[in-house]
């Protein structure tokens, strides 16, 4: 795996060929396409970056009955992507049909839990979805009922990956988002770290968007944060 992976948010096709042109060798990246990108374009959009040997990330937080989420996972499976995502708040259950629904793909698919959304404040969690312990001990619960489910990793802030390591196995990853260079607005994000800190604390992959899909130069801050990290 790619320890940088490339958040696509953009609004189409067009957006996204006229950023990947600017490398010379798009195949070597990863990237995350999210749920505007995913629902602006559709599966096509999946196909067209993969035929370009280019891995992908689809990022659309599946959330649902189990059955529902089972069926889900094996028609994205069929889309030969390399990482997708559900909510660790679905349940054991639900993780467990999450799994099953990988199981059959011809490459293996990895499935990474969402424990707590990094734009995420432990006084919004506490008041909005009424839990009164502290974000992280939500965080390393969810983080550990989905390694016990078999899930591959986690989706969650840098800040969380010691105790989550601690709480799982050598194996079981960590991608974060939340990351910004020292220069950048933290935007709607508010457990963020950057690149140097969250190698430090363990981070197995991280998400950046718009550090680089912003940037003046997006391949040269690519290639930075991937020094950096």
């Amino acid at each position: 795996m790619s320890p940088v992976i490339i958040a696509l948010d953009f609004r189409n096709r067009l957006e996204v060929m006229n950023f990947l042109n600017q490398f010379q060798h798009p195949e070597k990246l990863f990237v995350k396409i999210g749920m505007e990108l995913f629902y602006s374009e559709g599966p096509q959009i999946v196909k067209d970056l993969r035929a370009k040997g280019i891995k992908v990330f689809l990022d659309l937080k599946l959330y649902d009955i189990p059955s529902i989420v089972e069926k889900a996972v094996k028609q994205l499976a069929k889309l030969d992507v390399q990482l997708i995502t559900v909510h660790a708040s679905g349940g054991e259950v639900m993780l467990k049909a999450a799994k099953r629904g990988a199981e059959n793909s011809k490459k293996h698919l990895k499935i990474l839990a969402v424990t707590q959304l990094t734009s995420t404040s432990e006084e919004q969690m506490q008041r909005d979805q009424l839990i009164s312990v502290d974000l992280k001990t939500s965080v390393t619960h969810l983080a550990k009922m989905a390694y016990q489910c078999g899930i591959d990793g986690t989706i969650s802030s840098a800040l969380e990956d010691p105790m989550i390591h601690k709480a799982t196995g050598n194996d079981f990853k960590c991608i974060n988002p939340g990351i910004r260079l020292v220069n950048n607005s933290n935007d709607d994000q508010k457990r963020v770290v950057t690149p140097e800190k969250a190698h430090q604390l363990g981070s197995n992959g991280i998400v950046v968007g718009r550090a680089i899909t912003k940037a003046s130069d997006p391949v040269k801050a690519y290639q930075k944060i991937v020094k950096a990290f």
